[in-house]
């Protein structure tokens, strides 16, 4: 099976890198640079998403799974390495169809930023752990929806609405908060918002950031079904980033483990929870019994 994403020896640094941040030099303790002082926040990065796949990125604070999501997402302009996205034939009547052609099984990272920038809004979708981030506070639920639609080249005002309105409902917000600003609404409510809009674009590629961290136990819950039910319908392969293992488990198929800006570890998420076999991921699922 061809993968839908392709991750190869993917390095985000911060600060001037020198030779030895890239040789894997086991003398460096953490992720930060004995001889220069850079961060390495992401190192050596390789893997392969497949279509409709769940994959997992776990870690501590400062492990760098974060960084490497918002890399992908193009927030993060990586120091080195290649990221090659095979997109399959979607519907033709879908406003960004024309630009397909052009990036299949390219290294996106090697696209100018007007590319990048068109590339994620026609085939990706981010859902942030904070809804600041996600959402413009002050503008209506469907005007959120309407910008990203538009953005992937939707024109038609009347047909935006329609699917603003359909969205909001898919993801339990009632079609008639329309036109109300997420200000108003709950945590668990703006974070609904912030999923209808990141999926209002048909993505092919779904990123998600903490999406329950700060949530309520019971929200959190609501929230976790409804991302797993919308990615079965939809059939989206997505990356689900987070520090809670309990999360890693309902929503993955397959789980990386991430320390100092590293994948230690990665299989089926069962057999990395059940069976862990390097001593980081070892104290991390110990940690959480």
């Amino acid at each position: 099976m061809t993968p839908v994403l392709s991750v190869r020896n993917l390095f985000r640094i911060f600060g001037t890198a020198c030779s030895r941040c890239f040789d894997g030099n086991d003398e460096i303790c953490g992720n930060k640079c004995p001889w220069c002082g850079a961060i390495v926040a992401c190192k050596n990065i390789s893997f392969d998403l497949y279509p409709e796949e769940v994959l997992g990125i776990v870690g501590e604070s400062g492990s760098g799974k974060s960084t490497l999501l918002k890399t992908l997402y193009f927030e993060e302009e990586p120091t080195s390495g290649e990221m090659f996205i095979h997109l399959t034939k979607r519907n033709a009547c879908f406003p960004g169809e024309a630009f397909m052609g052009s990036v299949d099984a390219a290294n996106v990272l090697s696209l100018n930023s007007y590319q990048k920038r068109l590339f994620r809004n026609h085939y990706m979708g981010m859902v942030y752990q904070n809804p600041f981030l996600g959402l413009r506070m002050h503008i209506s639920a469907g005007g959120n929806i309407a910008e990203k639609l538009f953005m992937a080249g939707f024109r038609n005002i009347a047909k935006i609405r329609e699917r603003a309105i359909y969205l909001l409902e898919k993801t339990e917000v009632p079609g008639n908060r329309l036109d109300e600003s997420p200000a108003s609404f709950s945590g668990g409510m703006q974070q609904r918002v912030q999923i209808a809009k990141a999926l209002s674009n048909v993505p092919m590629l779904l990123f998600l950031d903490e999406p329950t961290t700060g949530l309520d136990l019971s929200v959190q819950a609501r929230v976790l079904d409804l991302i797993k039910s919308l990615q079965k319908e939809m059939r989206l392969a997505t990356i689900v980033v987070s520090h809670d293992l309990g999360i890693i488990r309902h929503l993955t198929t397959r789980t990386m483990v991430m320390k100092d800006g590293e994948i230690v570890e990665a299989g089926l998420t069962d057999q990395v929870l059940e069976d862990p076999q390097h001593p980081f991921t070892q104290l991390l699922v110990c940690s959480t019994l």
